[in-house]
């Protein structure tokens, strides 16, 4: 059975707790479809909200940014595949978005997934693909918010099937769960426990007005500033920004890096970074909390990295920034406490 969430709780359950696993800018990616006849389906996992030109038509009709499939399906539904962005990933929920699909909206919809090493498995008749979302009824013009009733999946997949019955129009396709990296058997090695594919999560944040909190696990050093994490103005003496990163497990960190690539008028005049380890992460003002870097002046388009002494293992790190402002990344090397 499938749950149907507010946007709050849906974003308080899930947004913050797991990863939009088959995201563009994570490296998810459009393998195939059945049909993208008036949209195509890569539109689906772009990072930006879908946006509308009703003036603008294209050979096979009006432009749409989403997918859109031909009318009058014979098949019980169409659909799409998709490669991950990560490893594998246990599932917990999706959002389908059918913003300015009205009257050529997807009536319902369903996820599955495959767990496979070699892709050509996936053309494979025999295939066996899991329901993770099971069949459930949209509407036009809104976001859709579902969640499992069973919890996240038991096993992880490695590719991802949105079906649409019997076929319409989808603008945003996001889902969502823990990612289940794969990781080296040499416990010495250094690996960056804050990146996403790692299992990284930023699990809450103050604010996130112009760029999100879970760009600054995403690999590389992104594009330009709307891939990275930016905040509001403040116009508050002694305010600041901050957020909490849970990394993908209990580490030994040895050195932290801050980058503000991009960010070259608009940076944080300083930033601050602590550690804690336990299962959930305390208020971001607690005691509880143990310095790991003071407060260190930062500059624009450049990375800043610290070494760290403290040798305890943390499960999670507080970034916070002085007074606001921008950063792209946030990397925490350092080995796995086993």
């Amino acid at each position: 059975m499938t749950k149907i969430l507010n946007l709050d709780q849906f974003t308080l359950d899930i947004v913050l707790k797991y990863t939009d696993v088959v995201g563009e800018k994570l490296g998810g990616a459009v393998l195939s479809c059945s049909d993208e006849w008036f949209a195509a389906a890569e539109n689906l996992i772009k990072p930006k909200p879908p946006i509308r030109d009703a003036t603008r038509f294209t050979h096979a009709g009006a432009w749409y940014d989403g997918w859109e499939t031909r009318r009058h399906n014979t098949e019980e539904a169409d659909w799409v595949v998709f490669r991950g962005g990560v490893a594998s990933a246990r599932i917990i929920g999706c959002e389908v978005d059918t913003a300015f699909f009205n009257g050529n909206h997807a009536p319902h919809i369903s996820v599955e997934g495959v767990n496979v090493s070699d892709e050509a498995e996936l053309s494979s008749a025999l295939l066996k693909w899991t329901t993770v979302i099971a069949k459930t009824e949209c509407g036009p013009l809104q976001r859709h918010f579902f969640v499992r009733d069973e919890g996240l999946t038991d096993e992880s997949y490695t590719h991802f099937r949105l079906k649409m019955y019997p076929d319409g129009g989808i603008a945003r396709f996001r889902l969502y769960g823990t990612v289940v990296p794969v990781l080296p058997k040499d416990v010495s090695t250094v690996l960056d426990m804050a990146s996403v594919k790692n299992g990284g999560v930023a699990v809450r944040v103050s604010d996130q007005h112009f760029g999100s909190a879970d760009n600054l696990l995403l690999p590389g050093r992104g594009h330009d500033m709307s891939d990275g994490w930016e905040t509001k103005r403040s116009r508050t003496p002694g305010h600041v920004d901050w957020v909490v990163v849970k990394l993908g497990a209990a580490t030994s960190i040895q050195r932290i890096v801050i980058d503000t690539a991009h960010f070259r008028g608009n940076f944080p005049q300083k930033v601050n970074i602590k550690g804690f380890n336990g299962d959930t992460a305390p208020a971001h003002d607690s005691s509880l909390w143990q310095e790991l870097v003071g407060d260190s002046k930062t500059g624009p388009d450049k990375e800043h990295e610290y070494e760290i002494t403290n040798s305890a293992a943390f499960t999670h790190v507080l970034v916070t920034i002085i007074p606001d402002g921008g950063v792209k990344r946030v990397r925490v090397f350092g080995t796995i406490v086993v």
